[in-house]
């Protein structure tokens, strides 16, 4: 079983890094070190960032190794410098950022056929190497939004998603009760995911898809953007001082929009998701038709509670992992797939499109589960609980695979509108 979770770590090892630099070699020099957003690190900073974590907690916590690069710590600490300043830095350039890198792998490929995988809880199972893992892949994904940001002639191709089918109905029905929230097995889950609990949820309905395209044109078009009842007073004065008029990258003509997605301009495709609305636009949105934005443990109870056996699966569809007949994941695609795309992904409750596409924002601020322990670092989860967060779930058509569960909780400003984020809608019952 070790040799078979060392082969696993090295083929997930090599399958972010071929991810990081793809992502790295489609733009020159110029675009690497360039900042496309003050929202977004340069590309090299993420790069050499990648490395720098991998080194800090593979190569010197878990290898007990020499550093390779210590000179170069306190650049790549995002929580010293914040993303604004990061271009003034004294950063490495391409070449040296790609050695660098490079030399740490190296390293990390010395350490995992040596170290044993048990005997220490940051070891055991190959969490070490799996949070290292996680964190290039969401930088990936990360970098994928800047390459979103970026001006200039399309430089990322990747082919068009499945097409969409007929969802036959628009709401499911959630009974209410307790189910198992979170997971303690999961042997990569990340503190935050931990530990399971009973929680209970009562009934409610939620939108068996993404709300798409099409109906937030409708609400654009009915002056939703011009409501202020629709709107919180928070959000209405986001509305307000952004002046904010249509989801991100949207171009309104009369009445019908277009989007530019990785530098191609297109019209909407109608039964999309929509993607790039922060919190407040689609809770302003819910209201307009009479709803309300799920909880988190809404949710979750929809997108892994059996009603029939009452048990909690680890995805809507059961406990294999994802394919790409259950979910659109990983780049594969570069926008979300239409709804009703991927009826082997559905969940027991009928719900589709939980897992990819676009990250959910949910109603809910981030906590921490009762028990909750930080691990290995509190800097991972612990310092963003409160009120300023929201919690979005499921992930997005930019999510890897190994960075995504059902327990798996992502979070950011309500105001974030770059992200790769949409939602669904749900209602008491």
């Amino acid at each position: 079983m070790t040799e078979e979770l060392r082969e696993h770590v090295a083929e997930e090892l090599l399958r972010s890094r071929a991810r990081s630099t793809a992502l790295t070699d489609a733009v020159d020099e110029h675009d690497l070190v360039r900042q496309h957003s003050k929202l977004m690190s340069p590309l090299v900073w993420d790069l050499a960032h990648i490395g720098n974590q991998e080194e800090l907690w593979l190569v010197r916590d878990v290898g007990g190794r020499e550093p390779v690069r210590s000179d170069i710590d306190e650049y790549y600490d995002a929580f010293k410098y914040g993303r604004s300043v990061r271009p003034e830095l004294p950063l490495l350039n391409p070449k040296e950022a790609r050695q660098y890198v490079g030399d740490v792998r190296g390293k990390v490929f010395d350490v995992l056929e040596k170290v044993p995988l048990q005997g220490r809880r940051l070891v055991e199972n190959g969490f070490a190497f799996g949070m290292i893992v996680q964190h290039e892949q969401q930088h990936d994904e990360t970098m994928l939004a800047t390459h979103q940001l970026r001006t200039g002639e399309p430089v990322l191709h990747a082919p068009a998603p499945p097409r969409g089918k007929l969802v036959p109905a628009t709401e499911a029905f959630i009974p209410g009760g307790p189910f198992e929230m979170g997971t303690s097995d999961e042997p990569w889950a990340l503190d935050n995911e931990r530990p399971a609990h009973t929680v209970h949820v009562d009934a409610f309905f939620i939108d068996t898809t993404p709300v798409t395209n099409a109906e937030f044109a409708e609400f654009v078009l009915a002056g939703g953007y011009d409501d202020r009842r629709l709107w919180t007073e928070a959000g209405w004065e986001h509305r307000t001082t952004a002046k904010l008029v249509a989801p991100r990258f949207w171009q309104r003509e009369g009445n019908s929009f277009t989007r530019t997605a990785f530098g191609v301009t297109e019209p909407i495709v109608p039964d999309e998701p929509v993607v790039h609305v922060c919190f407040h636009e689609a809770q302003a949105y819910a209201t307009w038709v009479g709803k309300r934005l799920p909880t988190e443990p809404e949710w979750e109870k929809a997108a892994r509670f059996d009603p029939e056996t009452g048990r909690t699966r680890r995805y809507p569809w059961g406990d294999g992992e994802p394919t790409e007949l259950h979910a659109n994941l990983g780049q594969r695609h570069l926008r979300p797939a239409p709804v009703g795309a991927y009826p082997a992904g559905v969940s027991a409750s009928g719900v589709h499109q939980l897992i990819g596409d676009v990250w959910e924002w949910t109603s809910s601020d981030f906590h921490g589960y009762p028990g909750f322990e930080a691990f290995p670092y509190r800097e991972y989860s612990e310092v963003f609980f409160g009120p300023d967060y929201k919690v979005l779930r499921g992930g997005s058509f930019g999510t890897d695979k190994s960075a995504i569960r059902a327990t798996f909780r992502n979070w950011d400003y309500p105001i974030r509108r770059q992200i790769f984020a949409g939602f669904r809608c749900a209602r008491d019952a």
